[in-house]
């Protein structure tokens, strides 16, 4: 295995260390007693926190900012797909062409949007207020990634430096912001549990909810 393969490993492990350390944190935290009684389908409303609770249709600030949570899906997007490709070159597997000529396209527009959001947070006065250098940090970050994947898809030669950005990626991961990415599953699955054992989310589907015209 080439030293770039073994960097990228020993990141990974670092990395998932760290990430597994403070979730553990959170997961053994003091959880204060719930004392509402249960009103609610609590399976349904985790299961629509995770899916329609994420829609602009139900979420006043995406609402408000169609075109910036279109952005911010493109960014997401193309970084899964990056993230695809470390894994890709780093097993060192052979793929489809045409695969690989379509990755290309979604990193670029997904590098576009990306820029696009950390160009409105600099320039946004409101935005710039609540930023921290986290924020524009991570958001160069990971544009860089995006960016040196496309290199690495068009030039086999760069896939070593492609795999060590990877590498200083992941180290970061629980370090910033970027440790959202760890979290954003369980803060959906909590706040199902939460809402849903009041029958305030996701509950419309039942006799209960119709009832109580809710």
């Amino acid at each position: 295995m080439t030293a770039s393969r073994w960097f990228l490993l020993a990141c990974f492990a670092v990395s998932t260390a760290a990430s597994l350390h403070h979730l553990m944190r959170v997961l053994v935290s003091f959880r204060p007693h719930d004392p509402a009684k249960t009103r609610g389908s609590i399976p349904r409303a985790v299961a629509y926190s995770l899916t329609l609770a994420m829609s602009p249709a139900r979420k006043e600030s995406a609402r408000r900012h169609v075109p910036t949570y279109a952005l911010g899906l493109v960014f997401h997007g193309g970084i899964a797909v990056a993230f695809v490709w470390l894994a890709i070159f780093f097993a060192g597997v052979s793929v489809p062409a045409d695969f690989a000529a379509v990755s290309v396209i979604v990193l670029a527009a997904s590098t576009a949007a990306g820029l696009a959001l950390l160009v409105k947070r600099a320039t946004r006065a409101k935005l710039r207020h609540i930023s921290t250098p986290d924020d524009y940090f991570s958001n160069a970050l990971l544009a860089g990634f995006e960016v040196l994947a496309i290199v690495a898809l068009l030039d086999v030669d760069c896939i070593p430096f492609f795999l060590m950005y990877g590498g200083v990626l992941l180290l970061y991961v629980p370090l910033g912001k970027l440790r959202h990415a760890l979290y954003f599953v369980f803060a959906r699955v909590y706040l199902g549990l939460f809402f849903g054992k009041r029958g305030v989310w996701g509950q419309k589907g039942n006799s209960r909810w119709r009832a109580q015209n809710r």
